[in-house]
């Protein structure tokens, strides 16, 4: 029957979450003065990056509840043995600077309007419910989506199948129904593709190796591409460029 209906990932698919974080978190340290005490701003980005893809990693492998990691974050970013208060207030003072630097990358309002006819649209995310309905809300697209399903409330997350087919449920269709796209090769484009459902991994930049296209069996650089993987009847959209 072809593909009915696309499941998108979120941070870093559509939402530019990598720059949000680096402009939200070099605003937060100028303002707690913390900017030089990592021997430069670039290097307190890059440590903080590395401590939340790592404790990010814990949580998705369900060793830390979703408050535990952002708390987590603080206390190893800062060196220090912060109570659980004291955590949350310095994470909700870097959050207030985040969320104003919150934007869509410009090639996802055309394509939701290019698919909007020919494809029904949910959301899939290894965050909470209560970060993503908010944020899919100021970004202005909240109602383009069917369903929004996250990890915290699921129990389950990517790349476990169990998570896709959350997703494919709320839908009410069969996994090679749907068209999951999503930002990382092995939690959404291999992970999607083992359980199932038209896997398509946007890297937008090209970090990844060589080695990582096998992921999934579309790799796009835009959402532009996407309605001709989908083979969708649409003006819209150039032919991918990787497959």
């Amino acid at each position: 029957m072809g593909i009915r209906a696309v499941v998108w990932d979120v941070d870093d698919t559509l939402f530019d979450y990598t720059a949000a974080d680096r402009a939200g978190m070099r605003a937060h340290l100028a303002a707690e003065g913390l900017l030089e005490r990592y021997g430069s701003a670039e290097r307190a980005l890059a440590l903080w990056r590395e401590v939340t893809e790592a404790q990010w990693a814990r949580y998705a492998a369900g060793e830390v509840t979703f408050q535990g990691q952002r708390r987590d974050r603080v206390r190893v970013f800062l060196g220090e043995e912060l109570g659980d208060a004291g955590a949350d207030a310095w994470f909700d003072r870097y959050v207030a600077h985040y969320e104003t630097a919150w934007a869509l990358f410009p090639d996802v309002l055309p394509v939701l309007d290019a698919l909007a006819a020919s494809h029904r649209h949910a959301v899939l995310s290894n965050s909470s419910l209560h970060v993503q309905d908010r944020k899919l809300r100021v970004l202005g697209v909240h109602d383009r989506f069917e369903a929004i399903l996250c990890a915290a409330e699921l129990g389950v997350s990517k790349p476990e199948a169990g998570a896709f087919h959350a997703a494919c449920a709320a839908l009410r269709l069969a996994p090679d129904q749907v068209a999951y796209v999503g930002d990382h090769p092995l939690i959404d484009g291999r992970g999607a593709a083992d359980a199932g459902l038209l896997s398509v991994w946007i890297d937008r930049h090209g970090v990844y190796t060589a080695d990582d296209a096998a992921a999934g069996p579309h790799r796009i650089a835009s959402l532009a591409e996407l309605p001709a993987v989908l083979g969708a009847d649409t003006r819209f959209g150039a032919r991918p460029t990787f497959r």
